[in-house]
């Protein structure tokens, strides 16, 4: 019943500054504040800059549009920073809809819109997008879709434009040091350079497209009575293999996307986290560059494990970044080590009145390691990966009440082994939710719900910490609206609120916001 449905510093939405009001209204009327997010905008240097268009259209259906990039002129092809910022509007009626911009066959933004006011909308993204610039340096395809359907019912028509800022390199911003060649993964085989010596996947994987796998965290098995089956459950886990061996595992993060939980007006001003920004997941895999570089074609494939078979559902767009040995034609070398736990999947069903129950919980750890015969010497790669997740799902007969407490975690720790000290970096990332959506008697529909996007980051050389950080995205909201009446009578009423906290060896940003019916009572800046 619940349908609707790098740190994070490259998000800045809204369509000005933020101002507070003084007096909300009693309810949502046809109107409400522009969407915006208490994340940190991009960072952006003092230097030169130019700037082109990637996209412009209006998407009233399923049709891509496709356009071409030119570089731009006056910036040199090396670029201290690249800034893609995407503006959208729309008005009138509109599900939430989910969009992917590619260039030159790379995935470089996966998206969500807002759902839009009868009035209409504005919002806008930013994303930092440096690590494409390899795709950037050269004219290329453009293609973008943000898929939706317009009607006498669904009226709202995605009017967006994105551009590109280029800044240039000088001697007060040198040049980003970016991977050397990016590969979108577009067919079953994949060659790359034979003097590859670091090679890192990312993976834009998004459950979607309106079915249960949209909100998979919710699934429950056979004999459970509940209007989503899957057979392994909630867990999910998306895994990536070389030539057919496991080589990566991560945890998907729990995206609600802006009618999520059956309450758009949660959403309406402030989204969950990274719902307007989808973060790849990364898979370090430089254990198995020495097998890369023979000059073959190999098999790197991505699933998600836990879909039920024949299932769709997830979408697993996957990028290489790849960075070569300029002193060398072939790096040669080999996969030292593979030990993988076996994966734990167990889900407990609860059958009970009036509450029925389903706790779910999964584990699985996966260590692979490497050297390379580098221009430099011997480099030793050992990538650590655990991931597991806790779940405790309750519901009603009939799903009037409906309930989920979460909590996922994806451990990773790379260390990197030649002359001089070796050089560790270790990623503890955290997602939980907790909601209760409950309809009553008279139809009234009620959702609280709060989310946390959490991560730990340490570098060491050595045993000396070299740079940290600590990230805290935590958003909370209750919205409640009268089900099966015209929209003039819904009624609907709701609060949210969301506090960014990013510090570290980089400074401090900390961010709060606080709506109440669509209007935005609270922006404050703690550091």
């Amino acid at each position: 019943m619940l349908g609707g449905l790098t740190l994070a510093a490259g998000l800045l939405l809204g369509a000005g500054p933020a101002h507070a009001a003084d007096t909300p209204p009693a309810e949502f009327g046809t109107d409400w504040h522009d969407p915006l997010t208490a994340a940190p905008p991009v960072a952006k240097p003092h230097a030169k800059s130019c700037q082109v268009t990637l996209a412009e259209a209006q998407f009233r259906d399923f049709t891509p549009y496709r356009g071409s990039y030119t570089p731009p002129r006056g910036c040199g092809d090396r670029w201290s920073k690249v800034v893609l910022r995407l503006d959208g509007k729309v008005k009138g009626r509109q599900y939430d809809r989910l969009g992917y911009l590619h260039v030159g066959g790379t995935e470089v933004l996966r998206t969500s819109t807002p759902e839009p006011s009868v009035d209409g909308i504005a919002w806008n993204v930013e994303k930092d997008v440096t690590r494409y610039s390899p795709v950037l340096r050269s004219a290329q395809p453009v293609e973008m879709l943000i898929g939706n359907t317009v009607d006498d019912t669904y009226t709202g028509v995605i009017d967006v434009k994105v551009t590109l800022t280029f800044y240039a390199a000088d001697r007060r911003t040198p040049a980003a040091a970016t991977p050397d060649t990016v590969l979108p993964l577009d067919a079953a085989q994949v060659t790359t350079p034979r003097n590859t010596e670091r090679v890192v996947a990312e993976v834009y994987a998004t459950g979607s497209g309106g079915g249960c796998e949209e909100f998979w965290y919710l699934a429950v098995p056979e004999p459970a009575p509940y209007s989503c089956k899957a057979a392994a459950g909630p867990n999910r886990e998306v895994r990536i293999k070389v030539d057919g061996q496991l080589a990566g595992i991560a945890a998907p993060f729990p995206t609600v996307w802006t009618g999520g939980w059956s309450n758009p007006f949660l959403w309406y001003v402030v989204p969950a986290p990274r719902a307007f920004d989808v973060k790849p997941v990364e898979y370090d895999l430089t254990p198995y560059a020495a097998l890369l570089n023979d000059g073959r074609p190999h098999r790197v494939e991505v699933a998600v494990a836990g879909v039920p078979a024949g299932q769709d559902g997830w979408s697993t767009p996957t990028n290489l970044l790849i960075w070569q040995d300029r002193g060398s034609k072939v790096v040669t070398g080999g996969l030292t080590r593979h030990e993988e736990s076996t994966p734990v999947n167990s889900t407990t069903y609860q059958p009970g009145s009036p509450e029925l129950r389903l706790d779910a919980r999964s584990e699985h750890r996966l260590t692979t390691a490497g050297y390379l015969d580098t221009s430099h010497g011997r480099v030793t790669t050992t990538v650590t990966r655990s991931v597991s997740a806790g779940s405790v799902h309750r519901w009603t007969e009939g799903e009037n009440t409906d309930a989920l407490k979460g909590s996922w975690r994806d451990d990773q720790s790379v260390t990197t082994s030649g002359r001089g000290p070796s050089v560790t970096a270790r990623d503890n990332r955290t997602y939980t939710m907790d909601g209760t959506t409950t309809i009553g008697a008279d139809g009234r529909l009620r959702t609280a719900i709060s989310l946390g996007d959490r991560a730990d980051s340490i570098t060491l050389r050595g045993a000396r910490p070299t740079a940290f950080s600590h990230l805290d995205d935590t958003y909370r909201g209750d919205a409640s609206w009268t089900m099966n009446v015209p929209r003039e009578q819904r009624h609907a009423t709701g609060t949210s609120a969301e506090r960014y906290r990013l510090y570290g060896s980089d400074g401090c940003y900390d961010r709060s916001l606080k709506t109440v019916q669509g209007t935005l009572t609270e922006d404050v800046r703690h550091c």
